[in-house]
């Protein structure tokens, strides 16, 4: 059984490297193209595949968005693992605080000599587009971050969701892009 493929492979958006900056609906402040409030963008869309992916150890990239979804799906499975690594459960707003400090946290983007899967990603081509892809990503981070918060915690018993957190030891392709 092949893994979901983003659906944003085809449409023609501004590319940093070969990862796609796609448009998303947010309110925080960053350099991401804004999507409409009624239209479904790439963070909706890595929330709906993270769990069905999760659990492909490999996973043919056929655009630049896929690139995009496994950066925010990794992403989420340091978010998860971060959530079930502290000592007691976390509450709602303490989970948040922890999750946003992780969102903009200095992290490596490819091209980094740190980054978990530069074989297959080309690096920015300028100290411009660098720093451009850094603050996207970071916003697309924040943004995440909140909306997972929010699934996390949907119902209302102040402990994460354990359907959630059964994948934060999981790993998908065996990478990570915390440590």
């Amino acid at each position: 059984m092949p893994a979901y493929h983003s659906a944003f492979n085809e449409i023609d958006v501004r590319q940093v490297g070969n990862v796609s900056i796609l448009p998303i609906r947010t309110r925080i402040r960053g350099p991401a193209p804004v999507a409409e409030a009624t239209e479904r963008d790439i963070i909706d869309e890595t929330l709906d595949l993270f769990r069905a992916n999760s659990l492909f150890r490999n996973f043919e990239i056929k655009g630049p968005a896929d690139r995009t979804l496994i950066i925010l799906i990794l992403f989420i499975s340091d978010c998860l693992a971060k959530i079930g690594s502290s000592r007691t459960v976390p509450s709602q707003i303490e989970a948040g605080k922890s999750l946003n400090t992780l969102s903009v946290d200095n992290f490596p983007i490819p091209g980094d000599a740190n980054f978990a899967l530069n074989a297959h990603y080309a690096g920015p081509a300028s100290r411009a587009d660098s720093d451009y892809l850094r603050q996207y990503l970071t916003q697309v981070r924040q943004e995440l971050s909140a909306r997972l918060i929010e699934i996390l915690y949907a119902d209302g018993t102040g402990k994460p969701s354990k359907w959630w957190m059964s994948f934060q030891k999981r790993r998908f392709m065996n990478r990570s892009l915390g440590s």
